[in-house]
């Protein structure tokens, strides 16, 4: 091996760092947004914001977030409103005990040439009933669905039927039971209603009383909260609920109003016998003149910082102490 001398070692060092130089020279020529995108990413990151490799807009994070949240809900919105308006109901199992519970219908989708056992026990029992059978592709099926789970078949239902007052307490004599009502005040939230309608079938009520205007309607939102519950309970629609409260005591029944400022602890007062339990609104309660017509009023305790409970969740809670008391 040939021995170089020092010299000769540095000669060859600068000749290395010298093309080392060019190369990265050249290297800056070819692409010579490096360093420029270098020296964003040791930035703050705000002049990546606005690049498309991120996929971001450019512009104030806030505004970005607030656009795309409104943006959200006004879809979440047009969705909901689609599914109030369109009364079907959708699935083997759902379909099967709308048709049995004699709910109206107007017309039952089934998948043609279908040979599932199912669907065809519904199909006879559509028969039946004396309700239309409409026999359509899957394709027709899938732009119908809102749930996109409609397994063969929907049932396109009529606005659910109203009762009358009266027909609420020839129920509850038909059970020879003293009647047992539910009155909501302007309950709006159609989350609260589908619950309380299932607590009240539950909890053994006769049916339930609703104001025609400022409150909740029967829709799918509705059925789909009570889970079932809404094909077992009653409701009636009146005009003036202060004129039907009169009625109901006139027929024997006491009135019991729910509030905060009650002067009984609800599990402390005596609730048997034929009544009329009237819950509030989520935000106002009882109004003035619903208040007024009750013969007792009563509050649920509360002992932690909120002072009140979701509309529902009350609800629940003293029909089920209504129930208990009864059942002694």
């Amino acid at each position: 091996m040939r021995r170089t001398t020092g010299k000769s070692r540095k000669d060859n060092d600068k000749k290395t760092a010298g093309a080392a130089r060019s190369r990265r020279g050249a290297f800056r020529e070819e692409a010579p947004n490096f360093e420029d995108k270098r020296s964003r990413k040791k930035g703050n990151g705000r002049d990546l914001q606005g690049t498309k490799a991120f996929g971001k807009p450019a512009g104030n994070k806030k505004d970005v977030y607030e656009k795309s949240r409104d943006e959200f809900a006004l879809k979440f919105e047009s969705v909901n409103e689609e599914q109030d308006r369109e009364d079907r109901v959708e699935g083997k199992n759902p379909v099967f005990e709308a048709i049995r519970s004699s709910r109206p219908a107007n017309k039952l989708y089934v998948e043609k040439d279908s040979q599932d056992s199912f669907l065809l026990r519904i199909i006879a029992m559509a028969r039946e009933k004396e309700i239309p059978i409409q026999y359509v592709d899957r394709k027709k099926l899938d732009s119908m669905s809102l749930t996109r789970a409609h397994q063969g078949v929907i049932l396109e239902t009529a606005a659910r039927e109203y009762v009358e007052v009266d027909d609420i307490l020839a129920i509850a004599k038909e059970k020879g039971e003293d009647p047992f009502i539910l009155v909501l005040d302007e309950i709006t939230d159609t989350n609260n209603f589908g619950s309380i309608i299932r607590s009240a079938e539950c909890a053994g009520v006769h049916g339930i009383i609703i104001p025609k205007r400022r409150s909740a309607s029967l829709n799918a939102t509705v059925a789909k909260v009570a889970a079932g519950a809404l094909e077992y309970v009653p409701v009636a629609r009146v005009t003036n609920l202060v004129q039907t409260l009169r009625s109901l005591k006139n027929e024997g029944l006491w009135i019991i109003g729910t509030d905060m400022d009650g002067e009984s602890v609800y599990y402390e007062a005596d609730l048997k016998g034929p009544c009329a339990l009237v819950i509030g609104s989520e935000g106002e309660g009882m109004s003035r003149l619903v208040k007024s017509e009750c013969d007792l009023i009563v509050r649920i305790p509360m002992k932690g910082t909120i002072s009140s409970l979701n509309a529902g969740v009350a609800a629940a809670l003293v029909m089920f102490e209504i129930s208990k008391q009864r059942s002694k």
